[in-house]
């Protein structure tokens, strides 16, 4: 009975150890598949939603330019002064003031030079009368050394006198010449039809010729055509052309676009500070005189332009990063010698091989690669995911028979 009893208890601890083995294999693979599920929910909260920003792929034109400052200035200026010293006696004309050629702009006191006028026609009358004496005096004496009437002394001082008197009287004549040629210098004319820029004098104020020649005035030509006179540094002047078209804007006007063309490339360098720059003059039509001499035109030299497909630079510049590949399960390799840019395909994207011509440094002309109408991507965002389980749900309730301690035990 004791035996049967013993070899009983000893059954029934062998079963409990057996089933103990089992349910803890079983808490074992329940704890597994929980940690294998809070994994994979984890992973797939913390991938983000990328949101892109495109551009659409559309045709246009893209220019090539020289920027450059410079001044405006008249196609022709003439500086008109006096060739002679003397006082300011009138002046007839002003600042703006539209002049003819040949009109009169000024007159110097002539006082002075009109005696001088006089004394010089004396002197030449003077110097008639001398030659008309010396001349008979001449024929008296050449008609008796030719009858042997008179020596060869005589014959000579007669011919000496009157060569003498002939120089004497050519001499005052160039002198009244000169006299009534600076008499008329007294009078300021116009060379040119143009507009009165500068009046340097006033009435009264004497002006000296000793040296140089005074300015007294300034006139332009023709306001209705002007020209600009740029610097442009050199790393730029070989790219500029006589005939390329030129847009300008000054500060008088700064919502307005004016237009011209290069029509000069002056070869003398101009050397400032270790800095070289070459002047480039650009003829710009001026009909409704808006333009003044002395304005600061901001030019933009138009030195090559494409027409095609055009995409941002910021496109060329964008680039899948580790972070954009793994949540959007790309690769990010590229075999393309040229350049790439994304395109958006869907929620995804998808990398493009392109080549690309003419820049401005905003877009690039693209020559392959690229339709109208693709969307190329400029920049990407990132928004986290937020997981709407609670840490409760992720964790899955113990199977039957199995409390929060462990397996229940078998009495």
């Amino acid at each position: 009975m004791c035996t049967w009893a013993i070899r009983l208890q000893c059954k029934i601890i062998k079963t409990n150890k057996k089933m103990k083995s089992k349910k803890l294999k079983v808490i074992l693979g329940v704890i597994l598949l929980v940690v294998i599920t809070v994994v994979i929910i984890l992973l797939a909260g913390s991938k983000k939603n990328a949101t892109f920003t495109t551009a659409t792929i559309s045709e246009g034109i893209i220019e090539s330019t020289v920027m450059a400052t410079g001044y405006i200035q008249p196609v022709e200026e003439v500086e008109v002064g006096t060739q002679v010293s003397g006082v300011i006696e009138k002046i007839y004309v002003d600042y703006n003031y539209h002049v003819k050629k040949g009109q009169l702009l000024a007159k110097l006191e002539t006082s002075t030079l009109s005696e001088k006028v006089n004394q010089a026609k004396a002197s030449l009358k003077a110097s008639q009368s001398e030659l008309d004496y010396a001349r008979q005096n001449f024929e008296r004496v050449k008609k008796l050394y030719e009858s042997k009437a008179s020596t060869q002394v005589a014959y000579e001082e007669a011919v000496n006198r009157f060569n003498q008197a002939e120089t004497a009287l050519t001499n005052t004549k160039a002198a009244l010449n000169q006299a009534e040629v600076d008499l008329s210098y007294a009078y300021i004319y116009s060379p040119i039809d143009g507009v009165i820029l500068n009046r340097a004098v006033n009435t009264g104020q004497t002006v000296a010729s000793s040296f140089s020649t005074p300015t007294l005035f300034t006139i332009a030509k023709d306001l209705t055509k002007m020209q600009v006179e740029a610097n442009i540094d050199e790393a730029d002047i070989g790219q500029v052309r006589v005939g390329q078209q030129v847009s300008f804007t000054v500060d008088s006007y700064p919502d307005d676009t004016f237009a011209g063309t290069v029509s000069q490339i002056r070869l003398q360098a101009v050397v400032t500070s270790n800095v070289v720059t070459y002047t480039v003059i650009v003829d710009a039509p001026n009909p409704g005189e808006k333009l003044f001499p002395g304005m600061t035109a901001n030019i933009t030299i138009a030195v090559a332009s494409e027409k095609g497909l055009v995409v941002p630079v910021e496109a060329i510049n964008f680039n899948v990063d580790k972070e954009l590949s793994e949540n959007l399960d790309i690769k990010n390799n590229s075999t393309s010698e040229g350049r790439d840019v994304w395109v958006k395909s869907g929620n995804n994207i998808e990398r493009r091989s392109i080549k690309t011509g003419l820049g401005d440094g905003i877009y690039f002309i693209v020559k392959s690669g690229l339709s109208i109408g693709d969307e190329v991507v400029l920049s990407v965002t990132f928004d986290k995911k937020q997981s709407e389980k609670s840490s409760k749900s992720i964790m899955p309730e113990p199977p039957k028979g199995m409390g929060p301690n462990g397996p229940a035990r078998v009495h």
